[in-house]
């Protein structure tokens, strides 16, 4: 009980680090993007036809970009507007939930009792470079569930290397074909990670190209 303790840590009464909340959607983003951050894009097709679409986006909404990247998802927190809500799911280092989940029927879950993503959750990506883990917490500030057009945005919370926001889509195409889109601006959240700058865009690129490949068919 005392690790279970230890390890658990709330991002519920934090605030977003940045003021452009929703900016990585704009559709001139990559020429005007929030004064002071750095736009970036990237996009990846992965193949076509409405199963690959649906599957692909569940895939989005369960953090399934982000895992399947090797990337931990721990502490998923829900939005709580009273002592009586739900306060979230608490994951170890491996990904295994460790504390019992409550019910909350106003939410989706899978089968493992992932919840998906939703305005307003929390959560910590976890990701070790060169031997070192950095800890991220985020905050999901938008979700989109079109026809044609799944996916969310998270946005960085206190504590993250980074400050901004990161968006991933997934997009059907009038031809059939599905897309995964990733959108952000970002920059270094202290004058830290400012002055390892090379090494963090380095490490962006990498991240970037492992969000792609983790949609992939024979990766999923």
């Amino acid at each position: 009980m005392s690790e279970q303790i230890r390890t658990r840590s709330t991002h519920i009464d934090q605030s977003l680090t940045y003021a452009a909340i929703g900016a990585s959607q704009a559709d001139d983003l990559m020429y005007y993007p929030p004064k002071g951050f750095k736009p970036f894009q990237a996009r990846m097709r992965l193949g076509s036809g409405d199963e690959r679409f649906e599957s692909a986006a569940e895939a989005v909404l369960t953090w399934g970009i982000q895992r399947g990247s090797g990337i931990t998802v721990q502490n998923i927190e829900l939005p709580t507007s009273s002592d009586t809500d739900y306060v979230g799911l608490v994951y170890d280092a491996a990904g295994l939930p460790i504390a019992p989940r409550e019910v909350d029927e106003g939410h989706v879950y899978t089968e493992d009792g992932t919840p998906h993503v939703a305005p307003g959750v929390s959560a910590e990506l976890v990701v070790s470079v060169f031997g070192v883990r950095f800890v991220a917490p985020v905050r999901v500030v938008s979700v989109t569930a079109d026809t044609n057009r799944v996916g969310f945005a998270y946005g960085t919370l206190p504590g993250h290397p980074q400050t901004g926001e990161e968006s991933f889509m997934v997009e059907r195409h009038d031809d059939g074909s599905v897309w995964v889109v990733i959108r952000s601006f970002s920059k270094p959240s202290t004058w830290l990670y400012r002055l390892g700058t090379p090494l963090v865009r380095w490490q962006q690129r990498k991240a970037t190209k492992q969000y792609l490949r983790a949609l992939l068919p024979a990766r999923a």
